[in-house]
């Protein structure tokens, strides 16, 4: 059996898609001036979320100054002048978007009976959680559900000083564990999966039906890949994992 499991967070634990798209969606119904219909903005902020989010991850700004990228390309189209001061850009992510974007978080209904299962098993698994978010929001995403206690750590690109892919070295690191004893499941075939796969450890990829970036359907596999359609379904193939 595997000696640690990694999770990914947004996708796969928590549905972060839903309420970006949900959030934007309210602040767009509420802004007079906005210049497209509340599904067409919220599909360009889903986009400069991915841009600026690349470079946090890449190290061209701090989270915080991602953000303010975001909302500085955001609000002319939302009909809303940009304001100068970075206090200003704090204060739109703090009080229209993150108030909102907290209390749409949507924990999936199959994650804490996969742990609670992961947890019953004699000789278990360890599990950690492998996110890019930031420590905080994700932090408080987990403790929201109840679902921090069930994992040894949660490693961000803050603990490890790198972003998936490189963290996947890092993270086995911090955990004492050898790559070809660890496991990493997340909703991303690329990132989570495939990239895993080349850093040594096995990839588990979380099909939930549909592609996190576009909202389309699922991209498709190779054969070879590992694949669940519900969490609940990763306690029972455990033994079938080369870890």
């Amino acid at each position: 059996m595997a000696d640690v499991i990694f999770f990914d967070l947004d996708g796969t634990l928590v549905d972060h898609r839903t309420a970006v798209f949900d959030t934007i969606g309210q602040i767009v119904r509420a802004a007079p001036h906005a210049t497209a219909p509340p599904e067409d903005l919220a599909a360009l902020w889903w986009s400069l979320e991915a841009r600026h989010m690349g470079e946090y991850l890449a190290g061209a700004c701090s989270f915080a100054e991602h953000h303010r990228r975001r909302v500085r390309s955001f609000l002319p189209a939302l009909g809303e002048a940009v304001p100068e001061s970075r206090a200003l850009l704090d204060a739109w992510i703090t009080e229209r978007y993150l108030a909102v974007f907290e209390d749409s978080w949507q924990c999936y209904p199959d994650v804490q009976p996969c742990l609670e299962t992961l947890k019953q098993l004699p000789r278990g698994p360890r599990l950690a959680v492998l996110t890019n978010g930031d420590p905080g929001q994700q932090r408080a995403k987990l403790s929201r559900f109840g679902l921090l206690d069930y994992f040894e750590a949660v490693l961000t690109p803050t603990e490890l000083g790198a972003a998936k892919p490189a963290a996947y070295a890092a993270a086995c690191r911090v955990m004492g564990t050898d790559p070809a004893r660890a496991v990493n499941v997340g909703d991303m075939l690329s990132s989570d999966v495939n990239a895993a796969a080349l850093a040594g450890l096995t990839g588990v990829w979380l099909d939930r039906g549909i592609d996190f970036v576009t909202g389309g359907p699922s991209p498709a596999a190779d054969a070879s890949v590992l694949r669940v359609e519900r969490l609940t379904d990763l306690p029972g193939r455990l033994s079938s994992l080369r870890a």
